[in-house]
């Protein structure tokens, strides 16, 4: 029986998959690796076998009406959704014992045993974004103000055991993805997390993982001490650091609140650094330059994120056009041009693609 772990994202998104699964290959050689791509296979990019066992493309799965499905999804929406759908199909194998999930912009630096025996009695394991109370006014507002809006736990960890226990989880959970998988904070939703704050109320065996080594990031920082160096290794609280999310980090938010939740903490800037230098060549990557399948209407016209949020809000819609990424005469796009910004202004004040 084995142990499965997977990530999810677009083509564009490899070079920081091809360093988590460098991470898992070093330190977890006995795993097998799945990419789940919200996204199309390219011909233009190859996928290292060597670091990768196996591609589900979200165009593999099992989803129902899946086309105008995927049409609902900006990118790291669709890339969020389609995580529940890998989890069942891997459940289902005979031949697995466990599945776990980590986020691209994640990596293990120590082995994880202690984290892989809790799925040994237990159906489903989390990681809270924090696990001590914040003691400041500026770190409670930015950390746990920060989980009430987008969910207790950090969805970049989920481990599922495959037994009753853990499929009846991912079937509940792909059930509401399905349908609320939206970025929508004030609307109480945050893509696939908010929902898992459900989870240890509606399923046994729930183990909320506490220990500070797992999912070390800067929501958590201001509570955990973070200390060695890249050459000699990285501890937590006195531990082996476990893994570390990279989240915001080509936006430089991650720099920023690295900064202010750990100032002066020469360790944490060291690891931010060793990132920064792991990944800098990641623009000149060819995969990174390979265009979402899905960000564009057949004949190359970008979807605006405000189509998106139409198409799903207005009921008619999906019935008209069930091919709606067709650019062809009275198409969706048509619609969206012409009738969209009379019925829906406030979808069609921003100009953001997604």
């Amino acid at each position: 029986m084995k142990t499965v772990v997977f990530t999810s994202a677009a083509v564009n998104y490899l070079p920081k998959v091809r360093l988590l699964c460098e991470s898992l290959r070093k330190f977890h050689p006995e795993f097998e690796i799945v990419l789940a791509l919200p996204d199309r296979r390219s011909a233009e990019v190859a996928f290292d076998p060597a670091l990768i066992d196996e591609v589900i493309a979200v165009e593999d799965l099992d989803i129902p009406d899946r086309r105008r499905w995927i049409f609902f999804h900006a990118i790291v929406e669709l890339a969020t959704a389609i995580k529940p759908f890998v989890l069942k199909t891997l459940l289902a194998r005979p031949d697995v014992e466990r599945v776990i999930y980590f986020d691209p912009d994640m990596v293990l630096f120590s082995r994880l045993d202690d984290l892989l025996e809790t799925l040994d009695t237990g159906s489903l394991a989390l990681t809270p974004h924090q696990i001590v109370p914040e003691t400041g006014m500026e770190a409670i507002k930015d950390n746990e103000i920060c989980s009430l809006k987008h969910g207790i736990f950090n969805l970049g960890f989920v481990g599922v055991r495959a037994n009753d226990e853990g499929k009846r989880f991912a079937a509940w959970w792909a059930d509401r993805i399905y349908h609320y998988c939206v970025a929508d904070i004030p609307g109480g939703l945050f893509t696939d997390q908010k929902w898992v704050d459900f989870a240890p109320v509606f399923f046994e065996d729930v183990r909320i993982l506490k220990e500070p080594r797992f999912n070390v990031a800067t929501w958590n920082l201001t509570t955990r001490t973070l200390a060695g160096n890249a050459q000699d290794g990285f501890t937590v609280d006195g531990k082996p650091l476990g893994f570390y999310h990279f989240t915001g980090f080509d936006s430089g938010a991650h720099q920023v609140m690295a900064s202010k939740n750990a100032p002066g903490n020469a360790s944490v800037q060291a690891l931010v650094d060793w990132y920064h230098e792991k990944t800098r060549f990641d623009d000149q990557d060819p995969a990174s330059k390979v265009r979402w399948a899905f960000g564009s209407y057949d004949d190359g016209t970008p979807i605006p994120v405000g189509h998106r949020r139409v198409y799903r809000e207005r009921v008619a819609l999906p019935a008209a056009h069930p091919a709606p990424f067709d650019a062809r005469g009275q198409s969706l796009l048509y619609w969206m041009r012409h009738q969209g910004p009379i019925e829906f202004p406030e979808h069609f004040e921003k100009k953001a693609v997604g």
